[in-house]
């Protein structure tokens, strides 16, 4: 029987539970692959990490004793929702960290679990090790950044899409079909799109997957986690093709931006690369970007021979799908951005692996060099993650002592700061960031100055950038330096009056009375 009459037929009642029953037996190593997946996020990851830009964004919005920073319009709120629970009892980082680090192990084995009756479990194995051995998704388990959860959703999505053409009677896949592209949609709607499409094809085109039930499941699934996102469009953008268009002018304007060599150059370690004209200094670290496309290509025809392409197609076809709007269509990059691409490819991946594993075995020597390759592989992920896991704990410690330094000069909440890493520096020193221009503007300065007038206002300016004229007759002072550039300094409004202005101002009150 071929794949396509299996799929068509679908197994019966008596050797799906056969299935399931075996596939349990042996999904010892995809748990413990996430396991080991959590412990490597505690150990390297969450001890002295700060939030990040993005981050005080979305934590801004569900925080306790925290005023909102500006939502802007390509963000989705879909992690806001995620983290909601924890943000609601407590504001310690390091225990939204932990949350986050358990939560994605949990979405890493259950991403794996979907696809137990489709793959063997040793190579689901080897694809969440892979995946979940590089450097980009050890870093963003515990982050408070969407784009790991549309990856872990995406993959038990493409998982459950296969079931359910596969098994039509198999309610449950229909159910997490519609529920993991509902997630993915409710993360970043644009996703959503760049998944569904490719599933909406194979579903119309392969004859024995033409069902409407499936095609059903992924568009209710699409409509139920796009519909926040449409609803606030309305509600505060002006309309839902305003808040696309605004969304495509703070990306830089989508359209054709061949953007391959900026996310090549963003594996040293930049977590955003914009613009990403820097030098390549480190040409090792994305040696397994460019032997991806060979084991994908390996795996692909691993599963042909085997009479089973669809396993292994299908999400290939779905992860560079997913990569297209981040290589082709945005003109910056972040390694980030490719995360569902990588989680939806290691699957082909592990299949041409395992494929090479095999025809070395049992010549000690091919598998001495497949092993001494693959410890190569993780060594180099694990450079590039303590660095950039240091540069976190880094700017934690830094932006804290700012805080602090406003703090000590009058900027105490009730307050607003304003300018360079505004929004970072006001979540700790417990302040409302507002912005004059760009792409988070969200406040005139006429507006500002009349704020200023009743609550303590610091506007922030790094290295040699212009002091800004509404400021004029502010007092200046200079705060620790932030990395990446010196001659930090901030304008206060008068209403901030620090340790020495209250002591001058006593002492001026004093010598009035005698």
């Amino acid at each position: 029987m071929t794949e396509t009459s299996a799929v068509a037929a679908g197994p019966s009642g008596s050797e799906r539970r056969g299935g399931v029953v075996r596939a349990a037996r042996g999904f010892g190593w995809p748990a413990a692959v996430a396991v080991a997946y959590v412990i490597l996020q505690l150990v390297l990851v969450v001890p002295g990490s700060g939030l990040g830009w993005d981050e005080t964004v979305y934590v801004s919005q569900v925080a306790r004793d925290a005023e909102a920073a500006f939502f802007s319009a390509p963000r989705a709120r879909g992690i806001t929702y995620l983290i909601a629970p924890v943000t609601a009892l407590t504001s310690s980082v390091e225990a939204l960290r932990v949350y986050l680090a358990l939560l994605s192990g949990a979405g890493l084995l259950l991403a794996l679990w979907v696809w137990r009756r489709l793959l063997p479990a040793p190579v689901l194995a080897l694809a969440g090790a892979l995946f979940a051995g590089l450097w980009i998704t050890v870093l963003y388990g515990p982050q408070v950044m969407p784009n790991l959860w549309v990856a872990l959703g995406s993959l038990f999505a493409v998982g459950c899409f296969l079931r359910a053409v596969r098994d039509r009677s198999d309610r449950a896949a229909l159910a997490g079909l519609c529920g993991g592209v509902a997630f993915v949609a409710l993360m970043r709607p644009s996703d959503a799109l760049w998944l569904g499409l490719p599933l909406a094809a194979a579903g119309l085109l392969v004859g024995a997957w033409r069902h409407p039930l499936p095609l059903l499941a992924l568009a209710a699934g699409a409509a139920l986690g796009c519909a926040p996102w449409a609803v606030e469009a309305y509600a505060g953008y002006g309309g839902l093709s305003a808040r696309l268009r605004r969304a495509s002018e703070i990306q830089g304007d989508l359209g054709w931006h061949l953007a391959l060599d900026d996310q090549v150059r963003a594996l040293d370690g930049r977590l955003l690369c914009r613009p990403c004209d820097i030098p390549w200094r480190r040409p090792v670290t994305a040696v397994w970007w460019f032997v991806l496309p060979l084991l994908v290509v390996c795996g692909v025809l691993a599963a042909v021979r085997a009479r089973r392409p669809a396993v292994v197609l299908v999400p290939t076809l779905a992860g560079l799908s997913m990569a297209v709007p981040y290589v082709l269509l945005i003109g910056y990059a972040a390694p980030r951005f490719l995360l569902p691409t990588y989680a939806l490819l290691a699957l082909p991946t592990a299949a041409g692996l395992a494929r090479i594993g095999r025809a070395a075995w049992p010549r000690p020597l091919a598998v001495g060099a497949l092993a001494a390759l693959l410890a190569a592989h993780l060594t180099v992920q694990y450079v590039v993650l303590d660095s950039a896991a240091a540069r976190g704990r880094t700017n934690r410690v830094a932006f804290a002592r700012v805080a602090a330094e406003l703090a000590r000069q009058g900027v105490r909440p009730p307050c607003v700061v304003s300018g360079a890493e505004a929004v970072r520096v006001a979540y700790l020193a417990g302040c409302a960031s507002r912005q004059t221009g760009g792409h988070d503007g969200s406040i005139t300065p006429a507006r500002l100055v009349a704020l200023a007038r009743g609550r303590p206002v610091a506007v922030v300016v790094a290295g040699e950038d212009a002091r800004p004229a509404y400021t004029e007759g502010w007092r200046a002072v200079s705060l620790p330096d932030l990395p990446g550039r010196s001659d930090w300094r901030a304008y206060l409004s008068p209403a901030a009056r620090g340790e020495s202005t209250r002591g001058q101002l006593n002492k001026s009150r004093t010598e009035k009375r005698n």
